[in-house]
């Protein structure tokens, strides 16, 4: 019997507009509370379902239920292209571990996860550090810069590169072919594709130049333990590379990017993080990180999943075959399971968000993104203390995409620092 007295349930936002893509957490509130498990039209044509609640997206991503591999897409041959990273498949780069479930997951895993050591991330830190320190000395002086191009993009660019083992004189084609993806992400595929194309024309080359000289970075490591029986054929090596690549640096991009532009939007707890940086506390710059993780984080929706058989996530029954999206965005955000959920809190407690994923599929990279992020903000900080943003927050435009959630730019501006015959750096730092 219908309730005369009940209030009208308001009619569902539009997603996956610009004005959407500014503030989508609205729109995943709505969801949250009155379509928790919805299908929809993705802006490439496929439907999918969208898991919106904190307990239902932690099961959904740890369920073995949910392949990763495209095959068990219901869709024909040409709605499977549309899944996944533009060009993979032409350019064979499939077998790489977002395309993958065990035992071949656990398999490459296992291999590429000894580069990812706390100890190995640790080492790499004054790296990361030098590197911090060169790209702000290159716009230091000017008292502005775009923060996403003279900084977010180029320093985790460079730090995967040099973990890979990309000599130095070839870093910048990656650079350039980066920024093609970033720029093409939300656009046609084929600027992507044509990147792909390129890089895995170079990693197929690299490869073959490091079995005549072996070295201590992560390629040497996957070639050697092609060689040592593991069974790392020449095409998975290629594709651990490019989606190391990849991944290591767009989530990295953006969790400086939304990250500085959170603490700007925030300045009471960009404060707070400021004074206990200059007392030598780095305790809130560790929960801090984690904190803007899940407050807005550099992915906003988990990397596709296909049912390989009927199954119910939060009471709806999704059929075998059916793309399933985990939005950890909105997760992150569930009331149900934080406190406050849409307030900036450096110091919360207990944060056990999403924003790297959870289960099998856990980021692996997330200890250095984790190094690079708080290197960066604290750097950022010490070295710029009156940051602030150059441009209105209404002009500022987000990049249209599915999986990612970053600024195209960041424009600040600063008390120009005094630093005696400094120019800007071309190329990756020495």
């Amino acid at each position: 019997m219908h309730d005369k007295n009940a209030s009208p349930v308001p009619p569902a936002p539009p997603l996956f507009t610009w004005e959407f893509a500014a503030d989508p957490y609205p729109a995943y509130a709505w969801l949250r509370e009155h379509a928790p498990v919805h299908r929809t039209a993705l802006p490439s044509g496929v439907e999918a379902w969208l898991v919106t609640r904190y307990a239902d997206a932690r099961q959904a991503l740890a369920d073995q239920r949910l392949s990763k591999n495209p095959v068990h897409h219901s869709e024909s041959a040409h709605g499977k292209g549309k899944v996944g990273i533009p060009g993979e498949r032409s350019a064979n780069l499939m077998t790489h571990l977002l395309n993958i479930d065990p035992p071949d997951h656990t398999r490459l895993r296992r291999l590429v996860s000894k580069a990812f050591t706390p100890r190995r991330v640790a080492e790499f830190a004054p790296r990361v550090q030098e590197l911090t320190d060169r790209l702000i000395d290159g716009f230091a002086a000017r008292g502005e810069a775009d923060l996403i191009h003279e900084f977010a993009f180029p320093l985790p660019i460079y730090a995967i590169c040099d973990m890979l083992g990309v000599p130095r004189e070839d870093q910048d084609d990656f650079r350039d072919w980066a920024g093609m993806m970033i720029r093409h992400g939300g656009g046609p595929r084929g600027g992507v594709a044509r990147s792909v194309k390129k890089m895995r024309g170079y990693l197929t080359e690299l490869i073959h130049r490091k079995r005549e000289d072996l070295g201590e970075d992560l390629i040497s490591g996957l070639i050697r333990a092609s060689d040592h029986g593991e069974h790392l054929t020449e095409d998975e090596a290629a594709a651990m590379a490019f989606i190391l690549l990849f991944a290591g640096f767009e989530t990295t991009v953006n969790l400086i990017g939304n990250g500085t532009y959170a603490l700007l939007r925030n300045p009471e707890q960009r404060e707070r993080l400021q004074r206990a940086l200059a007392e030598g506390d780095e305790g809130l710059l560790a929960t801090g990180v984690e904190e803007l993780l899940r407050y807005d984080g550099p992915v906003e929706l988990a990397t596709w999943r296909f049912a390989t058989r009927d199954l119910t996530i939060g009471g709806q029954r999704i059929a075998e075959g059916d793309p399933v999206l985990v939005v950890l965005a909105a997760a992150d955000r569930d009331p149900e399971r934080f406190a406050d959920p849409d307030a900036l809190d450096l110091s919360r407690r207990d944060n056990q968000h999403l924003g790297y994923g959870h289960g099998i599929h856990y980021c692996l990279g997330a200890p250095l993104a984790r190094l690079e992020g708080q290197t960066a903000l604290a750097t950022l900080l010490r070295r710029l203390p009156d940051l602030r943003l150059g441009a209105d927050p209404e002009e500022l435009r987000w990049r249209g995409g599915l999986i990612m959630r970053g600024l195209r730019t960041l424009p600040v501006a600063f008390t120009p620092e005094d630093i005696p015959g400094t120019t800007a750096q071309e190329g990756p730092p020495a």
